[in-house]
């Protein structure tokens, strides 16, 4: 298989004629565009052009390959000019991974305002707890719970989720020697919140598991047990009490992810600064 680029080469020298006005025309140096085209004819076994000495001349199969190519190189050049308005315009589709709580009391309710800026830009949103897979096309940008070690991505630590333990009126009366507990299912187990929980427990039993929030929330306020909630949705709650005492997890940090080839492109950087607008605007969520 011959070099694209050898072909380019040639192309070249078949419109311009000689050796120095494809040199100049390429930027590069005459040897250069002799390399090439030799490189093309040993490639393809055929001889493409005559050697004079102050231009060239193509050859029977040269002018044949020179028709061929000719809109390939025309192609290429579509290609490449389609491209550059495509990286330098502020539109398309952004697929974001973010935890369901984040997304759902924060970037949800701030959508007007970037829509409203950049009306040609669409974010599809997934509320994943776990972690979104970059690599397989899951999104362009998550938010994870847990500080990614791949290396080729680009990390931002943007914020943390904050948590505090909570139940109903009623249930919080109880002494908590008797609690029973309200938790993320094993798949949450390698959040920071979650392992947190399970020293607490010292014991005493988790009844119900779930790995959706607005559900604990929920058990929560119908006595079930005492819930580990984010403040965001558990201080806003009047059905629920914080409970525990002093007794607090760590907060968990929030990273912002994406590839660094992502991340050059104008509207992944517009969705980029939305999403660290809309956790430094939120103090649940902003670092302090």
């Amino acid at each position: 298989m011959f070099d694209w680029q050898d072909l380019r080469y040639f192309v070249v020298l078949a419109r311009v004629g000689t050796l120095s006005g494809a040199a100049g025309a390429l930027s590069v140096e005459h040897a250069t565009i002799g390399r090439r085209v030799a490189s093309l004819e040993a490639a393809l076994g055929l001889k493409l052009v005559y050697r004079l000495p102050r231009s060239v001349r193509l050859t029977e199969d040269g002018k044949a390959i020179a028709a061929l190519a000719a809109p390939m190189a025309e192609g290429a050049l579509a290609i490449e000019a389609y491209a550059l308005r495509a990286s330098a315009s502020l539109s398309g589709t952004i697929r974001i991974s973010v935890p369901p709580t984040l997304g759902s009391h924060c970037i949800a309710l701030h959508m007007r305002g970037f829509r409203e800026a950049n009306p040609t830009v669409k974010i599809v949103m997934e509320g994943a707890a776990g972690i979104a897979p970059l690599d397989r096309g899951v999104a362009d940008i998550a938010i994870r719970m847990v500080e990614p070690r791949e290396a080729s991505l680009v990390t931002r630590r943007i914020g943390a989720i904050r948590f505090g333990l909570y139940a109903s009126h009623d249930y919080a009366t109880r002494s908590a020697a008797q609690w029973e507990f309200i938790a993320n299912d094993a798949s949450l187990d390698h959040v920071s919140h979650q392992r947190w929980l399970r020293a607490y427990l010292e014991g005493r039993p988790i009844v119900f598991e779930t790995g959706d929030v607005i559900g604990q929330q929920a058990a929560a306020r119908n006595g079930v047990g005492v819930a580990l909630l984010p403040t965001m949705i558990g201080d806003g709650d009047t059905a629920l009490v914080r409970v525990g005492g002093k007794a607090a997890p760590p907060e968990t940090p929030l990273w912002l992810v994406t590839y660094p080839d992502l991340r050059r492109t104008p509207a992944v950087k517009a969705v980029m600064a939305f999403l660290v607008e809309c956790v430094s605007r939120e103090p649940h969520f902003a670092d302090s």
